[in-house]
């Protein structure tokens, strides 16, 4: 699919990071564009910002209310969706939405793991599930579905245990590359891609803190500060010392530094993303990093997971080394 233009695309988790710069760099080749999130301000503020550069005459731009892990709400969104564009069919379909959290299967709640495996692996299943029969009817298709580098290397450090999120990067990845078999046998017009990025400038600690909890709000529970104090402790730092404001402090600290400190912006990201699918690719890495990690996992798969791995991978692509 070289041109967007005159397409009409779906993008979960559009309110925000990668989901947003894919809404406002389709809405600019004129792509029409249904976005879906579950905070109806942050796509609020994606559509404004797509209409400071200015929206093509008849383009339509509609954000609908949804929880990826949800069915019900996701077929909700197909339908509204297609009444509000007066289509029948669609072209492309990006699952981008996803949070982290739910980490560890002993430290963590079932809730919580379940949570984060059911947006990041469920959305992209249950909205493939929703939207493929309008692909169909497409005369060119193309399903993006975004994995990350934890979608072949489950970690984000030795001390860190991250088994949610990174089982459902697992599954993206093996959905999508299963997908590939299926779709030409079955729908040879439709492609997909598997998305992998890595260390991306986007606000995902935050969002995920406010999904886990059902809030808006920054300010930190007493049972959360206790939670960040005992994996603190889990991974060796002296944090019986801290000030519950010092805990607070830190975890803010540490989610401004994952979004301003990234090596690469959710813009590049995004820009990435869609020359890959206009050039055919069915993987794509975002980001240097995520070159750099492929080739050592590969080389090296036995020590993927020593500590020393990490700690030079780290050094080598500038990752902050703080816990």
């Amino acid at each position: 699919m070289k041109d967007f233009s005159g397409k009409t695309a779906i993008v979960t988790g559009g309110g925000t990071g990668m989901g947003r710069e894919l809404v406002r760099q389709l809405v600019a080749e004129g792509c029409n564009v249904a976005l879906c999130d579950v905070s109806a301000s942050a796509m609020a503020e994606t559509v404004a910002l797509c209409q400071t550069t200015g929206l093509p005459q008849g383009l339509r731009l509609t954000t609908h209310i949804a929880d990826v892990s949800d069915e019900a709400q996701v077929l909700r969104f197909r339908d509204e969706m297609a009444a509000q564009h007066g289509v029948d069919h669609i072209h492309l379909l990006f699952n981008n939405a996803g949070i982290g959290g739910g980490g560890s299967m002993i430290a963590d709640s079932r809730a919580a793991w379940e949570r984060t495996f059911n947006i990041c692996w469920g959305g992209v299943y249950l909205n493939t599930r929703a939207f493929l029969p309008m692909m169909l009817k497409a005369p060119e298709g193309h399903i993006i579905n975004t994995s990350s580098i934890n979608g072949f290397w489950g970690s984000i450090g030795p001390h860190t245990p991250h088994t949610a999120y990174a089982a459902a990067k697992f599954a993206v990845k093996g959905f999508t590359e299963a997908l590939i078999a299926d779709l030409r046998v079955n729908a040879p017009h439709i492609k997909c891609s598997v998305v992998m990025p890595g260390h991306i400038g986007t606000s995902i600690a935050a969002n995920s803190r406010r999904i886990h909890l059902g809030t808006d709000s920054d300010a930190m529970s007493a049972p959360e500060i206790a939670a960040v104090r005992a994996r603190l402790k889990a991974q060796g730092m002296n944090a019986t010392a801290m000030t519950d404001e010092a805990i607070a402090a830190f975890v803010a600290e540490r989610a401004r530094r994952f979004q301003e400190d990234a090596p690469m912006t959710a813009a590049a990201a995004a820009t990435v993303i869609l020359d890959a699918v206009k050039a055919g690719q069915w993987r794509i890495l975002v980001g240097d990093d995520a070159h750099k990690i492929d080739a050592r996992v590969r080389a090296t798969p036995e020590a993927a997971y020593d500590i020393d791995f990490f700690t030079d991978f780290a050094r080598e692509v500038g990752w902050l080394l703080g816990r």
